[in-house]
């Protein structure tokens, strides 16, 4: 018999999200809702509520809830909104986005997590999510602009293909800085500029492809 792990999941809103100031009433609930332990393999199922990343395969992790739900409320997300997700990774995040009511356009360069995740979102019976399988880094031209981009991966430097793909007034979360240790900046854009906020220090898996690191294997 399965557990729901109801409680943990409970726990993990108010100790590891709400007392670190995630305020934001939708993405509380939608934390609430989506079943993390769904995302990581079952000999795992056990520490997905712990305040901590855990490996998926093909060397990339599922985030740390806080980071997740941080990121999440840097979108300031609108019902219907087109966000562009880079990394799709688990698939945690996008099914996140997805129930606080986003159209989401993800993007995975690994076809096995992309194919496991869309497993799981037909399984939770959520919608609006269209998957690509490639280069991240350059986005996905074809439907933006988008209201926000979130990065679930580390750039040397910010793309300019996600600036140029996110609408006026949108707003950009990624991760910047070296290989091991980078900054969580939100980028606001206005017009022809942007507003740059640093939210926290982090430590993200390498963004590869065209503008980010190159692949070592």
């Amino acid at each position: 018999m399965k557990r729901g792990y109801g409680y943990q999941r409970e726990r993990m809103v108010e100790k590891q999200l709400q007392k670190r100031g995630i305020s934001n009433d939708g993405v509380l609930k939608a934390f609430l809702k989506v079943e993390r332990h769904l995302f990581v393999e079952e000999t795992l199922q056990d520490r997905a509520y712990d305040d901590s990343p855990l490996p998926i395969g093909k060397h990339q992790t599922i985030s740390q809830p806080y980071i997740v739900a941080l990121m999440t409320q840097a979108l300031n997300i609108k019902d219907g909104g087109k966000i562009l997700e880079i990394g799709t990774g688990s698939g945690y995040q996008t099914a996140i986005l997805a129930v606080l009511g986003a159209n989401v356009f993800t993007i995975e360069r690994h076809r096995e997590l992309a194919q496991q995740s869309r497993s799981i979102f037909e399984s939770m019976a959520l919608h609006g999510i269209a998957i690509r399988i490639g280069d991240g880094t350059i986005g996905w031209k074809e439907y933006a602009p988008y209201q926000g981009i979130i990065v679930t991966a580390a750039a040397p430097q910010l793309p300019n293909a996600f600036y140029n793909q996110l609408s006026d007034g949108g707003r950009l979360v990624i991760p910047i800085g070296g290989e091991k240790k980078q900054t969580l900046f939100v980028f606001t854009k206005t017009g022809d500029t942007y507003e740059k906020e640093a939210l926290c220090p982090c430590s993200f898996v390498p963004l590869i492809g065209l503008e980010g690191w190159e692949s070592k294997k």
